[in-house]
């Protein structure tokens, strides 16, 4: 789960080490001064594309502003602890989302893997676009991914690999809960 007041406190960190102002890193990521403001005070937790665009515009990985300590390999994640932290309702944010990294503690990663559960309501969590190449694998639900103009429903099972410079998004359909396994590479 991300410690949204950690995850503020690294990016503001970045950001001063860069010289940079909240409009510069707003007008440099394309994210509102607001909500980088609000990012910044841990008063929410960014989502993931928010996050994402937060990290490329200070030249982080996106791991960067999740880790809280180093970890030896191989990184293990249980699913009793994603199952834990999904009946508790950890991490769910107001886009109807919770992300689970499953790479806490490998600062020496090229790939950001997630577990990511979407709420029945089929909020929509917003369109995001960055460099790299993403891999979804449907884990559970229905997912509907928009990528470019295009609208693809993914059934538990089904995989989606794409070039991540597209905008694109992801939801619940049919009314019921959905997970995904999600991997972000990103190219510096």
């Amino acid at each position: 789960m991300i410690k949204e007041s950690k995850v503020g406190e690294r990016i503001r960190m970045y950001r001063e080490r860069l010289e940079m102002s909240i409009a510069d890193l707003s007008a440099k990521s394309g994210i509102g001064e607001d909500i980088v403001k609000s990012v910044e005070a841990g008063e929410v937790i960014p989502a993931l594309g928010v996050l994402t665009r937060l990290a490329r515009a200070l030249g982080q990985r996106l791991g960067t502003f999740m880790d809280d300590q180093f970890k030896p390999d191989p990184i293990i994640t249980r699913a009793a602890d994603l199952e834990a932290a999904r009946v508790a309702g950890e991490g769910m944010n107001e886009f109807g989302y919770a992300s689970h990294s499953l790479a806490i503690g490998k600062p020496d990663r090229h790939m950001d893997p997630f577990r990511i559960e979407f709420s029945a309501d089929g909020s929509d969590v917003g369109e995001s676009s960055h460099e790299g190449e993403e891999l979804i694998i449907c884990l559970a639900g229905e997912v509907e991914l928009t990528y470019g103009g295009e609208k693809t429903i993914l059934k538990a099972g089904d995989t989606a690999y794409y070039n991540s410079v597209v905008k694109h998004s992801l939801k619940a359909v049919g009314g019921k809960p959905a997970s995904i396994y999600g991997i972000v590479f990103m190219p510096f």
